[in-house]
């Protein structure tokens, strides 16, 4: 019997805390789980016993996470769209994911306590940007470059000339 396998998984390389990573990003997204967890065995690169990948899902997407040791970090040039209906939506993931040592960045980007890259977007952004009136849009990216959790009726105020 074939297992139905995800074409794509982002792989996410950590210095020890995969499995704290996944149970936290886990906690934040609904309709996820954490899937599986190996150990690194005797002879393997990482200590005996110690987590060596875990296997999670958010929202239906599946992640892998490493205990890779501290060779890589990640940076700005990788990161996650959230997309979110609501302020409220906005709110709760800026909120959660800024936590613990978590940073706000700019238009809507945060790292979180890991340095992970997330990009917190309404999805009302896309209809503003892509609404061919280039004067709506530009006034809506200027008041967005202003900003650094995003606000909705900010956004919009500024896309109708408000």
């Amino acid at each position: 019997m074939k297992t139905n396998i995800q074409k794509i998984t982002p792989f996410l390389w950590f210095d020890g805390q995969a499995e704290e990573a996944a149970k936290f990003y886990v906690s934040i997204f609904k309709n996820s789980k954490i899937n599986a967890v190996s150990h690194y065995g005797k002879d393997m690169p990482g200590p005996e016993g110690c987590v060596m990948v875990v296997n999670f899902e958010l929202e239906g997407q599946g992640f892998m996470a490493l205990n890779g040791g501290p060779n890589f970090k990640f940076t700005e040039a990788i990161s996650f769209v959230v997309n979110c209906d609501t302020q409220e939506e906005i709110d709760y993931f800026w909120e959660k994911l800024t936590a613990d040592g978590g940073k706000e960045v700019e238009c809507g980007w945060l790292k979180d306590k890991y340095g992970l890259s997330w990009q917190i977007v309404p999805t009302a952004l896309g209809d503003m940007m892509s609404g061919g009136d280039a004067e709506k849009s530009n006034r809506m990216m200027k008041a967005l470059f202003q900003m650094k959790k995003l606000d909705i009726e900010g956004l919009r105020k500024a896309y109708e000339g408000r």
